[in-house]
């Protein structure tokens, strides 16, 4: 929303400087974008006199004038045609920049005479296109600004062009009058009274107007309309070019002009047709049957959907109502009888059509966000007055077709919820005046909203509106009382604090955390067995971004190869966030995930570099489970997802459906449809997993140990080679829980003595006594018991 310094004062009678209204203003929550101020830019140049002029030795259209200046007499060769002695001028000192030529003044010489600065003309300045003659003042003084002169003589040179940000819950700072009222509000000023008299029709309208019944209620509940004739459509007086001027509009002519003036003074659309073009002395407002066809103002076909809101005459289409209006019916330089139209349009309707045949006007912006529907009758009374005033005329008498709607609707002003819910204390009589000044009724404790402000919707509205006045720059800081004495208690849930230490710990191992977005495309979600229906969005933000992550690998694996197609191929990525099974909230899971991808370290003359692999992966994957919690004691199992290498992965689970983590490298497959190159290991843990600790305790338990000596014994056994080491050593392990501590595999060999199909595993087993030492008869007997355990699991044999 743009608009001029002299069209805010228009409206609001103020001292403030041009400073404290830009801050007033975003502080009031209508945001400055930006400020174009012509004086600053004019503030270099001065007004000089040019006391003796006579033609250049040496070119014919040049002229070598004195000129006098606050410092003195200066010499400037001029090469305008008006250039001549007596003449008040504007100069440009050596050293001023000139807007209009984008470039800055020099000493310099012409034709070898010497020039000390430059006059100038309008168009080198920016105030007109006008470049045939250097300026010409009629007064001024030599030495003054040429920007207080303006500022005197012709101030609308000058007037700073204001840019705010219209929020859409504000459509009553869409007109200049919305915003002085909010600053009169805050005491900036006092708003001006804007009435304007009742024209008394001479003749009755000779153009009826009818709404249809559905389109009433949908649509358009009311439309006001009269005939102006008899008048002359030229262009508009130079004060109202200047203010669309200065907005960015282009003046057209001044009926077009005023319509223009209005919608962005009083955040009223209005509309004029040319009378002698609407067939049949009749127009019927209604819903399009669909198909069609209206040649619009910006000179492009439109083709209606059903129940679009359109104004027609006996010959079709004229208007598309609340949007654009029609080329036929347009005003023209020719136009002497005018049909001036002022309706409401229902807000949704002229999004959805606006929408839909893609149409950005200044009417239908300013509709879908909502309109004074109570200041259409008085908008076509201003409008019907500055038409006769600017364009002469005979008005007719106003047709009203509908029923102005009602909008009107209280809430309750309950004065001490600006401190409940705003934090501010705000004396009662302040909050009513505030809402007073702003245009609300109070009836008691009932505030009633003004017809401007359809965005008013609840008792919490009232509050904002009087904080928002009186400045939330005002708030100050001040310390809750304690609710409790002593140490608070946590607020982070369990797995809340799982997800810290999980994030903290993996950024202890050295890798770089990744925040990817939760969305991933179709392709890449199927890689990770996702991608299905449930799991896609409805309104995604790109084809890109079409489903719910199954697992966060997707995107740490794209995030690695962006990084390798820029020259980084040594990576450690992790992210910990959510990963989604299917729709349901009971399948969306918290995720670790860790990647490692290319090698160890930079190159070096010890050879310590080596390709990253899955024992790397497991170790960090067992650190990060330690640190979260997770027994000690788990298994290694084969099976993981078909994203994983099927012969170098891993799950680490408590028993065969109890999965904590996984952990390999990575599918090949996988790696080249995601674009990673070289060996790539990741890990994936499943945050909500491991159990909770039973007791809860700010501690771990004290480290028991035993004083007795721990004994180890070997065992070989010939198993068949399809037979996994892991169910050896479960089996061994399982013989004696309390007296074994630890089993692990020390060798293997195939091939040999062992024949065709089998191999040996031999295994070390650790027995730590705790009550008393172990005698030659115990270890025997726990050594059967292991023989036996693992002959029965695996179907091996003791080897001799």
């Amino acid at each position: 929303m743009k608009f001029t310094l002299s069209w805010l004062k228009d409206h609001l009678e103020t001292e403030a400087s041009l400073d404290e209204i830009l801050y007033a203003l975003t502080d009031l929550g209508l945001e400055v974008e930006g400020v174009e101020n012509p004086a600053e830019k004019l503030r270099d140049f001065q007004i000089a006199k040019v006391s003796h002029a006579e033609k250049h030795p040496d070119a014919d259209k040049l002229r070598v004038c004195k000129v006098d200046t606050a410092d003195g007499e200066t010499q400037i060769v001029c090469g305008a045609p008006n250039a001549r002695e007596g003449i008040t001028v504007v100069l440009a000192k050596p050293g001023t920049y000139i807007p209009g030529l984008d470039l800055t003044i020099k000493v310099g010489k012409i034709r070898g005479v010497e020039s000390f600065g430059m006059m100038a003309s309008e168009r080198e300045l920016e105030l007109s296109d006008e470049h045939d003659g250097i300026i010409e003042l009629p007064s001024g003084e030599v030495g003054q600004s040429f920007a207080d002169w303006l500022a005197e003589n012709d101030p609308s040179k000058v007037d700073p062009v204001i840019e705010i940000a219209i929020t859409p819950n504000r459509p009553d700072a869409l007109g200049v009058r919305g915003i002085a009222r909010d600053l009169a509000a805050r005491g900036l000023g006092t708003l001006k009274a804007r009435e304007a008299a009742p024209v008394e029709g001479s003749f009755a309208c000779p153009i009826s107007v009818t709404i249809d019944a559905e389109t009433q209620e949908k649509a358009c509940p009311v439309f006001y309309g009269r005939v102006i004739k008899g008048v002359k459509n030229g262009p508009s007086p130079a004060w109202l070019q200047d203010c669309l001027k200065a907005i960015g509009l282009r003046p057209i002519s001044a009926l077009v002009d005023i319509t223009n003036f209005f919608t962005y003074d009083n955040n009223r659309p209005l509309h004029v047709f040319d009378a002698d073009k609407v067939a049949g002395g009749a127009l019927r407002v209604h819903g399009a049957e669909g198909g069609e066809k209206f040649m619009a103002l910006d000179e492009k076909e439109y083709v209606m959907d059903a129940g679009m809101t359109v104004i027609s005459d006996a010959n079709g289409v004229e208007s598309l109502g609340g949007v654009m209006g029609g080329l036929h019916s347009g005003c023209t330089e020719e136009t002497t009888n005018v049909f001036l139209e002022a309706a409401f349009f229902d807000p949704i309707r002229t999004a959805m059509t606006g929408r839909a045949l893609k149409i950005n006007s200044d009417a239908r912006y300013r509709f879908e966000r909502g309109i004074d529907a109570a200041w259409t009758a008085e908008g076509i009374e201003h409008a019907t007055r500055m038409i006769l005033d600017l364009c002469g005329g005979e008005a007719s008498e106003v047709v009203v077709a509908g029923e102005q709607p009602d909008f009107s609707r209280s809430y309750k002003l309950d004065t001490d919820r600006v401190q409940s819910l705003v934090g501010m204390d705000l004396p009662a009589d302040e909050q009513r005046s505030t809402l007073t000044a702003l245009g609300f009724t109070l009836d008691g404790d009932m505030a009633t909203p003004p017809t401007w402000r359809p965005d008013v919707l609840g008792s919490a509205d009232l509050v904002e509106e009087v904080a928002r006045v009186a400045s939330l720059t005002k708030l100050e800081g001040k310390p809750l009382p304690r609710a409790q004495v002593g140490v608070p208690r946590q607020i982070l849930t369990p797995l809340q604090k799982r997800e810290q230490i999980a994030r903290r710990t993996t950024a202890s191992l050295g890798y770089n955390e990744c925040v990817t977005y939760s969305f991933i495309d179709q392709a890449s979600a199927e890689l990770f067995e996702g991608g299905s229906a449930p799991t896609m969005l409805e309104n995604p933000i790109s084809s890109e971004m079409s489903h719910m992550r199954p697992d966060l690998l997707p995107g740490l694996l794209q995030a690695a190869a962006r990084n390798q197609a820029r020259g980084f191929a040594d990576l450690a990525l992790f992210e910990v966030g959510p990963a989604f099974q299917g729709g349901e909230p009971e399948e969306q899971h918290i995720q670790a995930a860790g990647l490692l991808v290319g090698h160890t370290g930079p190159k070096d003359v010890h050879g310590a570099r080596r390709a990253v692999d899955l024992y790397d992966a497991k170790a960090d994957a067992e650190a990060v489970l330690a640190a979260i919690g997770a027994p000690a004691k788990a298994q290694i199992l084969r099976g993981a997802a078909s994203w994983w290498h099927p012969g170098r992965s891993g799950k680490i689970c408590l028993g065969p459906k109890k999965v904590l983590a996984v952990f390999g490298e990575l599918h090949p497959k996988v790696l080249d449809k995601m674009g990673v190159k070289g060996p790539a290991v990741a890990f994936t843990i499943y945050v909500q997993e491991p159990p909770m600790p039973r007791k809860k305790s700010a501690s771990k338990g004290a480290m028991t140990a035993s004083d007795l000596q721990a004994v180890e014994r070997d065992f070989a056994f010939v198993v068949d080679a399809d037979v996994e080491a892991l169910t050896l050593v479960n089996a061994a392990a399982g013989a004696d829980k309390a007296l074994i501590e630890e089993v692990r595999v020390f060798d293997e060999f195939i091939g040999g003595a062992m024949g065709e199909g089998k191999k040996s595993l031999a295994i070390t087993v650790r027995l730590q006594p705790r009550d008393a030492t172990l005698k030659e008869k115990d270890i025997e007997a726990v050594g059967s018991k292991i023989v036996e355990k693992v002959t029965k699991a695996t179907g091996g044999t003791l080897r001799g």
